[in-house]
């Protein structure tokens, strides 16, 4: 059974939501606050965060930052916040994705199902199960990339779409299919989520962010990954 933390302080929406889930054979465990959620998620390991931004003892940002801190469980953010710099702050910190209240039961529980199914995809290509390039390595079976002899520490989104990327080397992948395989949309709109998620990578894995030598940008189109 998939197991969601469900952090909302709005009973009537928690009612709402567990009933819905429940239906559908989820495990929910609810928390009204930042503390109770994050007691639960050591205690409880989900396997899915639903996270609102506006707690009343903490801001939701700040337990995704200390979620990501030790764990990579997927986390959606459910918020009333509608501004981009609002958006782009909650995955920058590492959240997986982004509904925005008022939201559709079956919307939700789409993304829902592609965040749990990010962390069960096996490598979307036969090849080799580990790609080397001078500053970084990734090993597709043990899913975790390796920098200076240290692991990375990756969101499932982020690996998901690196994974795509190296199984993929020397190839143009748009910007269309990414959105489709790694978040299940393929909205125009969207490509600002490609955007943070390949700076972040770019972060983590480049020398130099700003000018990246094997995640590359083809302005309109896509991206590719030369190893």
């Amino acid at each position: 059974m998939t197991r969601v933390l469900l952090v909302e302080d709005d009973p009537q929406l928690v009612r709402a939501l567990v009933i819905n889930l429940q239906a559908r054979h989820y495990g929910v465990d609810a928390a009204p606050d930042g503390a109770t959620a994050l007691r639960l998620a050591a205690a409880r390991r989900p396997d899915v965060v639903l996270l609102d931004l506006g707690l009343p003892d903490m801001d939701g940002v700040d337990i995704i930052k200390a979620l990501r801190g030790w764990s990579r469980v997927p986390i959606l953010v459910l918020s009333a916040r509608q501004a981009s710099g609002e958006k782009v702050a909650a995955l920058d910190a590492g959240a997986d994705d982004y509904v925005t209240k008022p939201f559709s039961i079956d919307e939700l529980l789409a993304r829902l199902r592609a965040a749990v199914r990010r962390t069960e995809d096996a490598p979307h290509a036969p090849g080799p199960l580990l790609v080397e390039t001078a500053d970084f390595s990734i090993d597709l079976i043990a899913k975790k990339a390796i920098r200076d002899g240290q692991d990375v520490r990756l969101t499932p989104t982020e690996w998901h779409l690196l994974e795509i990327l190296v199984t993929h080397p020397g190839r143009l992948i748009t910007q269309k299919h990414l959105l489709q395989e790694v978040w299940g949309v393929s909205q125009r709109s969207k490509t600002n989520y490609l955007r943070v998620y390949m700076a972040q990578l770019r972060r983590k894995l480049e020398t130099d962010p700003s000018h990246p030598r094997y995640l590359i940008t083809e302005p309109g189109m896509g991206y590719r990954f030369e190893g």
